[in-house]
């Protein structure tokens, strides 16, 4: 009986408590606005050509400066603030390629290299294996080794087949939580970014 008093006892506290004290307006809490409390929608991306971004179309080249670590977005695991399939990047078939990575992550190793598009990456790469020649920073799985805090490493190939990839870093979870962005190999000669 004891506990059913004092339950009923803690249960108006915490309904007062709740009401604000136990105010004795009458009036009804305001009416929310329609999407109130609701995020607002993410912006679309715009394919265009990024500043970070070169092309020379006579000498068939992309130059393109991809940074890690540019935003806190992702714990820092992002390119160019770009992450999980966001701030894809367009080039022509034929065409060779030179990213410059710079790392700007404070605290953390990062990679960047070509690879097949999937769904999901596994936490730990058992082996690293560009999808083209040339497409991956120097030990990229390590996180003593790969490109470190402060360094910059530049790698170039040859983007000789169309199709779909992902730029991604592989040291140990990050592509797995998201440090990835799409590459597209285009076959009608596009080139940009989706920003």
């Amino acid at each position: 009986m004891r506990i059913k008093a004092l339950t009923a006892v803690l249960a108006l506290i915490c309904g007062l408590a709740a009401c604000g004290g136990g105010d004795s307006s009458d009036e009804a809490p305001p009416a929310s606005a329609p999407g109130a409390g609701t995020a607002p929608a993410a912006a679309p991306e715009e394919f265009r050509m990024p500043d970070w971004m070169q092309v020379d179309n006579v000498l068939r080249t992309v130059s393109i400066q991809l940074v890690a670590g540019l935003t806190d977005d992702n714990n820092r695991w992002n390119y160019n603030g770009y992450s999980g399939g966001t701030g894809g990047i367009t080039v022509p078939v034929g065409y060779t390629v030179t990213i410059t990575l710079e790392n700007q992550d404070p605290a953390m190793a990062h990679s960047v290299g070509v690879d097949e598009a999937q769904p999901n990456y596994p936490n730990v790469f058992a082996e690293v294996t560009p999808v083209f020649e040339g497409g991956v920073t120097a030990d990229p799985a390590s996180m003593m080794d790969a490109t470190m805090p402060g360094e910059t490493e530049e790698i170039t190939f040859v983007a000789s087949e169309a199709g779909e990839y992902a730029l991604l870093c592989y040291v140990t979870g990050h592509a797995a939580l998201g440090m990835w962005i799409d590459f597209t190999v285009s076959a009608e000669d596009e080139v940009g970014a989706f920003m």
